[in-house]
């Protein structure tokens, strides 16, 4: 099934509907299919054998992805945070691009060698372009997206119609939405899941409104202005949004759903969040840009479940992403490949119809039995509810012991004068790796170093506490709010190289 077919079945069942908002543009679904038609024209008239998009979305992403798909061509949406330099390393590596870019960005893509099209230039076309439509093979690439790339080269991940289609369609039941129905998306468009919010809502039939530039105001005004129902944020985001309804507080009465992902959220940010919004349904959602998208859901059920019990075991599940959502199955793994039960750490390994596994210039990484590794270091509870524990590459080996920094973490950041907190190893040559804290204070606290570590000596092991604790205005993040570890590491390493030189 192509993606292009869900625009065609959202089209045919309410052709009337607002389909899209975002800033002065509004297209019904009849208007965003027959724009999609034509905009495969636009392309398919340049000779392109892949569309990439430089630029902060709104409804030209649901455009492109759409036009991209029925002139039978994968779509790139790339970081436009990136360096100019960076830019055309990604674009140089995609297959005859046409590159389209909001006006804001084309000095920075420079001139490439390849054909370029700013955003208004490309939709002006479209409005009067003959439709071009080339219905793609199920099999055929349909989106491509870069990874972070924060500590090597960038990978292409390669998702094919029936990836995204069958993500949609397990998940998603067509044209449940109501007639009021609204969703928020402010996920960067370069994101699995700004990808997968413009199909799945799409395909239930709710109205997407778009906000390119975030922030916590226009959120909350937004919210209002178009009744929306439902949205998604990235950890940043949410708090930032709790930190404005805690200052400001506004009635958000349209609002029924909250999902929050990307990267790990703090529970006493999430907690905050449930006494703040209590009519309010969150979702926590995990996925990776290999599984296009989400592959296990934290429902709004458990949420209140886990947050109200007094079952030590059940209140912890407030720290998972769920349990798996139909169609996938997960499978936690020793060193040597074993499947372990539950309760036993290991890595996360991803099985389904949506997994793609697929890389640019490498091919499939799914083993013989189509299994995905993610390289997440997860467990399972008895009753199937998933935690992630952190990352393979991210764990401190210290003195020959294996330590989780999440597991640090998790206590450091309950602690009343920590506003947020990342652990990492540092080289050392006694132990090999220290375990250093590194700690962004609660706002108008100064908390104590040797207090902070004897607070989690008292609840972990010994061998838990960490042997130093630095502190730092903010931690250094993606977009999405993951920590970027190696640039703290990097840092350290550069201090203790600076101290060395020094001491000589």
């Amino acid at each position: 099934m192509s993606i292009s077919l869900l625009l065609e079945m959202a089209m045919s069942d309410a052709p009337d509907r607002a389909a899209v908002v975002s800033e002065t543009a509004r297209y019904t679904t009849a208007e965003l299919n027959a724009l999609a038609d034509a905009g495969a024209g636009v392309i398919n008239a340049t000779g392109a054998r892949s569309v990439a998009y430089v630029g902060m979305g709104g409804d030209m992403l649901p455009l492109l992805l759409f036009s991209a798909a029925r002139a039978g061509q994968p779509f790139a949406p790339l970081n436009y945070r990136l360096s100019g330099q960076a830019l055309r390393e990604l674009i140089e590596r995609l297959p005859q691009p046409l590159v389209v870019v909001d006006k804001e960005y084309r000095d920075i893509v420079g001139d490439i060698g390849v054909a370029v099209m700013d955003s208004a230039t490309f939709l002006t076309q479209a409005r009067t372009t003959a439709p071009d439509v080339q219905w793609p093979d199920p099999d055929d690439v349909a989106v491509i997206l870069f990874t972070s790339g924060t500590t090597s080269r960038p990978k292409a991940v390669e998702l094919t119609h029936n990836n995204l289609t069958s993500y949609v369609t397990q998940t998603v039941e067509f044209g449940s939405a109501a007639p009021e129905d609204a969703a928020l998306i402010c996920v960067p468009p370069y994101h699995i899941a700004g990808v997968g919010a413009a199909l799945s809502n799409l395909y239930a039939g709710r109205k997407m409104v778009y906000l390119r530039r975030f922030s916590a105001a226009e959120w909350i005004r937004l919210i209002k202005a178009e009744s929306v129902t439902t949205a998604t944020v990235v950890p940043t985001m949410l708090e930032r949004i709790v930190a404005e309804l805690e200052a400001r507080p506004a009635p958000l009465p349209t609002l029924r759903n909250l999902a929050y992902g990307g990267s790990k959220v703090a529970l006493p940010l999430v907690r905050r969040a449930l006494d703040l919004l209590p009519e309010v349904g969150f979702v926590n959602a995990y996925g990776l840009t290999e599984t296009s998208s989400t592959v296990a859901v934290l429902t709004p059920d458990d949420h209140r479940t886990a947050y109200e019990s007094s079952d030590e075991t059940v209140r912890r599940r407030l720290g998972s992403v769920g349990r798996p959502v139909p169609g996938v199955e997960v499978l936690i793994r020793d060193d040597d490949g074993r499947p372990l039960d539950a309760g036993q750490p290991g890595e996360l390994f991803i099985r389904g119809e949506q997994v793609s596994g697929t890389y640019t210039g490498i091919g499939s990484v799914l083993d013989a039995d189509g299994w995905f590794p993610t390289r997440d270091l997860a467990v399972l509870d008895d009753e199937g509810y998933l935690f992630i524990i952190g990352r393979s590459d991210d764990t401190i080996i210290r003195g020959g012991e294996n330590i989780a920094p999440a597991e640090i973490e998790d206590v450091l950041v309950e602690h009343p004068e920590v506003g947020q907190v990342a652990v990492v190893g540092a080289p050392d040559p006694e132990w090999g790796q220290i375990i250093v804290a590194c700690v962004v204070p609660a706002p108008g606290t100064s908390p104590d170093p040797d207090a902070l570590r004897e607070y989690v000596r008292e609840q972990l092991r010994g061998s838990r506490t960490p042997d130093r604790v630095i502190f730092r205005p903010e931690l250094p993040t993606t977009p999405t709010g993951k920590v970027l570890r190696r640039d703290i590491v990097s840092e350290l390493n550069e201090a203790l190289h600076v101290n060395t030189e020094g001491a000589q």
